[in-house]
């Protein structure tokens, strides 16, 4: 949840034009990472909390577009982008392991 802090901090200083454009969208998709996360883990079956990983991963994904999209629309500058794609990519990399653990505890359990 410090990621999607850290997003809501950097898109305060888009210009005010954005507030319902890219701001907007940038924050859902930070939101919808951990959101998912939690969701799905209180889901009953582990087919059910792959499903939401799935889609934390997808907004994961979703995010870094965006970012690097701000970052050429010179929202925000190349190094803080940098760092925070850097600071996704492990996020992303715990998503997936996730996914693998939980997918060979199916297929071990079937």
């Amino acid at each position: 949840m410090d990621f999607v802090c850290e997003v809501y901090r950097e898109t305060a200083k888009f210009p005010k034009e954005e507030r319902f454009g890219l701001m907007q969208q940038l924050r859902r998709s930070s939101v919808s990472v951990p959101s998912n996360i939690a969701e799905g883990s209180a889901r009953i079956s582990r087919k059910e909390y792959i499903r939401f990983l799935s889609i934390s991963l997808g907004s994961a994904v979703e995010l870094e577009t965006q970012l690097l999209l701000s970052k050429r629309l010179g929202f925000i500058s190349e190094l803080i982008v940098e760092e925070m794609i850097d600071e996704l990519n492990e996020i992303i990399r715990m998503i997936k392991g996730l996914i693998y653990r939980n997918q060979r505890l199916i297929v071990n359990n079937q």
